[in-house]
């Protein structure tokens, strides 16, 4: 697919079903994020491939985030968190993990940054004929799910890029 074709036919899936990315075709996507532009070459991203072990232990930290919200989740409230994040055949967060005492390049520049790297992983996802959901929602800004993935409180969930065959 050609770099326009992809950028001007890009849109989020509704929803996704197997298969997901190959291992190969998750690196591609990897790789195409990393070469996201970088004020400063800081590469303030953190690309998290959300393989069995650590998805459900990230799944498991959302939920817990939503149980904890108000107003108090039911269970049915609670199972759609979890089905939110546990349907989708692959799953790829994207985080910034800033430099605040960066004297050139201010926080902010290194949000963007990592912005534009979630933005090429979309683009190499869909140019590689994938469905994308790129997603955040309350539980991006909790300590418990950053936690999970081995962030501090500070930095930020930037996308929760979900990848899969769109469904029909």
């Amino acid at each position: 697919m050609e770099l326009l074709d992809a950028i001007m036919t890009r849109a989020s899936a509704a929803r996704l079903t197997e298969p997901g990315p190959t291992p190969e075709h998750l690196a591609l996507i990897v790789d195409a994020a990393n070469r996201a532009p970088d004020h400063g070459r800081l590469k303030p991203w953190r690309l998290i491939p959300l393989e069995r072990e650590r998805r459900e232990e990230f799944t498991q930290a959302v939920v817990e985030a939503r149980r904890h919200r108000a107003p108090a989740p039911n269970d049915e409230q609670l199972r759609a968190a979890r089905d939110k994040v546990s349907r989708s055949p692959a799953l790829l967060v994207i985080a910034c993990v800033p430099r605040r005492d960066h004297p050139q390049v201010p926080e902010v520049e290194q949000l963007l940054a990592a912005g534009a790297a979630a933005e090429n992983a979309f683009l190499a996802a869909h140019a590689l004929g994938y469905g994308v959901m790129w997603k955040t929602g309350p539980a991006a800004y909790e300590p418990g799910v950053k936690a999970a993935l081995g962030l501090a409180p500070g930095d930020h969930i930037v996308a929760i890029m979900h990848f899969g065959t769109r469904a029909k």
